[in-house]
């Protein structure tokens, strides 16, 4: 599986994918400018390589929601709080309802990672939360909504991304505990629902109880022995990006390539470089000449890729107004319904003197999409208070002994993944925070916070709707906080 470099099919690229003949390709938010561009690109691609294509995303919710068209999708640690199955249902078939609408048949979620390490760079609201059992229960609800539409499920990162202190985009995790607690803890999720998925993505980590040498994503005791020949999955297995430093450092993707189906995923997933692609097709190639894979295993992998094709073909179903509509509604409610108070925080005033702090712009971690620009929220929170607004680039640029000691109400608003440090703990005094985007933030500061789990605006609306008195933060915690 490859991917493309904007929202638009250019002929010499349509020209080297029929050349290569790739015909599974992965989307990001670069290619998804619009529902009518989208459209047109996967009516473009089905034109240059046939209609038996795989058409991939990540569109989990949250922060990792690549379309900003559609509607936006709560977050897994979002439903978690919330703790409602139909509600996961309903939303993982709308979530599946606006794919189908742009021809995507295969969706890169649900997380099935667990949120037992507060200090995880990269999973924290992506997960459904820290307990395997209810992780199961609403995951797999949300998958049955989701498959009900016509739209493939992929679970991830197996065997699990939980327990990290690395994200594997810059470096490669190791989570180096006893077989027994990672099959009762981290495989417990995927194990409930392995039969439920048509595919599931490798994790580029090493699980030295499983192969002390290879990461997850080339090891055949991971992919075939547990995952095929124990737990008997036909499903398609896909790498994660191999463009990722955990791989691309190490083996390169070309290589990478050949070990992954070597140890038994099915596609690998090789971004960004096409000639990285090409060479990854190249050394596939070799190795069967070379007698090092054996052609019965692409050809099976090519069998099980070929099966989820047909049972979820690329068909642009329609997406009414009044169903998009409904849709957003429905999420609206799941995030409102998602809000978290920690401590107990109290409102400002309406119309009183409220200073927001806020960083001005929150770029991409290199995962999920950018963070909220501070000017979306100043626009939700001008019309409650007299608002004076304190905007900095980096947290290190601001001294909050500095501030002015006039008796305003003081909101920090946290609006990026990164957890606090020692100086902001030490120092920052909010009298509310507003934990927009990583939960656990809540946890870094001595003072009551609202937690939302996301920054999407129907989470900011929740939050306007909290402020305003006209609803209460029911949800409830997925995962325990540290600090």
């Amino acid at each position: 599986m490859v991917d493309i470099q904007t929202d638009t099919l250019a002929a010499s690229e349509a020209d080297f994918l029929r050349q290569h003949h790739f015909r599974a390709i992965c989307l990001f938010r670069r290619n998804v400018s619009s529902a009518e561009k989208t459209r047109q690109l996967v009516a473009d691609l089905k034109a240059a390589l046939g209609s038996d294509l795989l058409i991939g995303i990540d569109q989990e919710g949250g922060a990792v929601m690549r379309t900003l068209f559609l509607p936006q999708a709560p977050s897994a640690m979002a439903l978690g709080a919330a703790d409602d199955e139909t509600l996961a249902y309903r939303v993982g078939a709308a979530v599946a309802r606006g794919l189908a609408s742009l021809g995507i048949n295969w969706n890169y979620a649900p997380v099935l990672d667990l949120n037992n390490n507060p200090r995880n760079p990269v999973i924290a609201e992506r997960s459904f939360g820290a307990d395997p059992a209810k992780a199961a229960r609403l995951a797999g609800a949300w998958m049955a909504g989701h498959l009900g539409e016509g739209v493939a499920t992929c679970v991830k990162h197996f065997p699990g991304h939980g327990d990290t202190h690395t994200d594997s985009h810059l470096a490669l995790p190791v989570v180096d505990k006893a077989r027994g607690a990672i099959e009762q803890y981290e495989l417990s999720p995927f194990h409930a629902l392995i039969q439920q998925t048509p595919g599931l993505m490798s994790a580029h980590i090493v699980f030295p109880a499983f192969d002390a040498e290879r990461p997850a994503t080339l090891s055949p005791a991971i992919l075939q022995t547990l995952l095929r020949d124990n737990w008997a999955y036909q499903g398609v297995t896909i790498t994660d990006g191999m463009n990722m430093k955990a791989i691309r450092e190490r083996w390169g993707q070309a290589r990478g390539t050949v070990m992954a189906l070597e140890a038994g995923a099915d596609l690998s997933l090789v971004l960004e470089f096409p000639d990285e692609m090409t060479a990854s097709r190249d050394a596939l190639i070799s190795a069967v000449a070379a007698g090092s894979i054996d052609l019965a295993r692409l050809q099976q992998a090519d069998a099980r890729v070929n099966a989820m094709i047909q049972r979820f073909p690329s068909v642009q179903r329609d997406y009414t107004a009044e169903q998009e509509a409904a849709d957003r509604q429905l999420f609206a409610e799941a995030w409102a319904r998602a809000l978290t108070a920690v401590g107990e925080p109290t409102r400002p005033t309406l119309g009183s003197h409220v200073r927001l702090v806020i960083q001005a712009d929150a770029p991409s971690d290199g995962v999920s999409e950018q963070g909220l620009s501070a000017q979306v929220l100043i626009n939700k929170l001008a019309p409650l208070y007299r608002l004076d607004v304190v905007q900095y680039q980096k947290r290190e640029q601001l001294d909050w002994a500095s501030l002015p000691q006039d008796g305003a109400f003081s909101v920090l608003a946290s609006t990026t993944r990164a957890r606090y440090g020692k100086r902001e703990q030490e120092s920052w005094r909010p009298d509310l925070h507003l934990a927009l985007w990583n939960p656990y933030m809540a946890a870094d500061l001595p003072c009551p916070a609202l937690v939302t789990y996301g920054f999407a605006e129907p989470a900011l609306d929740a939050v306007v709707d909290w402020l305003n008195g006209s609803i209460e933060a029911r949800g409830r915690l997925p995962a325990p906080l540290d600090g």
